[in-house]
């Protein structure tokens, strides 16, 4: 003889995003969300009596749904708000937990102004650099950025691509651009001012990935490259690896509402993989 003492069930890691537009900049949050309901769901565990059980994919959508219209002034009035519409929907749960987790942007700054829709992740960026030294007095020297997370809210689209049966991806001409930055350059003169000349590299790509008015990744991460090239004369080429972490449009028609290019959920993974190795002529 057994006995079911507790049960629970949610969605785990759904994932938001939201562009909020004003006449002078964009606002840009990415939140997570894990939700778990307990409650008198016994029947469906022990009888497969699905009769109270609120899908978990309803459980997802309604993230999406109440963002939409929900000022995201605070994550703690979103749970609070998340919460209260999960116990009104779902009669048999007793207790709703809902955990939010919020992922920090900030905006780029340019010449000490921020930059109206470009953000850069709230955490600091892993520098980095390998030697290759020979006994023959062969000495490679290189440094670059890793993973840096960056984003862009507008200026980016995707139009004119090559379509074949498969191909289901809509043409964008205003998208979320965002990926992790990792860039390695070679240095030609090893005794250069390797600080200074970081921060050179650095803010010519971040520039003009701000400022570029994108056709693609691959059209940005090659004017990145040159920029870069041009800003420091002491490298002798780069590589740049930026993959296309998609932030797709969420279906909202399907619960009435209209999704006027604002919500988003985020993917990780698969992602775009682009790369590109610029050298001096």
């Amino acid at each position: 003889m057994t006995h079911l003492t507790t049960n629970a069930y949610g969605k785990s890691r759904v994932r938001l995003s939201k562009i909020t537009r004003t006449q002078t900049a964009h606002h840009f949050q990415e939140i997570t969300a894990d939700i778990v309901l307990a409650g008198a769901f016994d029947a469906a565990y022990t009888d497969g009596d699905n009769s109270t059980v609120l899908p978990t994919d309803t459980i997802k959508n309604t993230v999406y749904a109440l963002a939409k219209d929900h000022p995201l002034a605070t994550i703690e009035q979103f749970a609070l708000d998340l919460s209260a519409h999960y116990l009104d929907h779902a009669p048999a749960a007793h207790t709703a937990t809902i955990t939010l987790t919020e992922t920090p942007w900030k905006r780029m700054e340019f010449d000490g102004a921020p930059h109206p829709h470009a953000f850069l992740a709230a955490r600091p960026e892993i520098r980095m650099t390998r030697v290759e030294r020979g006994r023959t007095g062969t000495l490679t020297l290189q440094s670059g950025i890793d993973a840096l997370p960056i984003l862009k809210t507008t200026g980016s689209g995707f139009v004119g691509f090559l379509k074949d049966q498969y191909t289901v991806l809509p043409e964008e001409t205003d998208r979320i651009m965002a990926t992790n930055l990792t860039a390695l350059w070679t240095w030609g003169d090893v005794r250069a001012d390797f600080d200074t000349d970081y921060s050179a590299i650095r803010e010519a790509m971040l520039h003009t990935f701000a400022h570029h008015q994108s056709a693609s990744v691959q059209h940005t991460l090659h004017e990145m490259g040159n920029n870069a090239l041009a800003a420091v004369p002491a490298i002798t080429d780069i590589k740049l690896w930026m993959p296309n972490v998609h932030h797709f449009g969420f279906d909202l028609s399907r619960f009435g509402m209209e999704n006027d290019n604002t919500i988003f959920a985020p993917a990780d993974e698969p992602h775009g993989y682009i790369e590109g190795y610029i050298t001096r002529d």
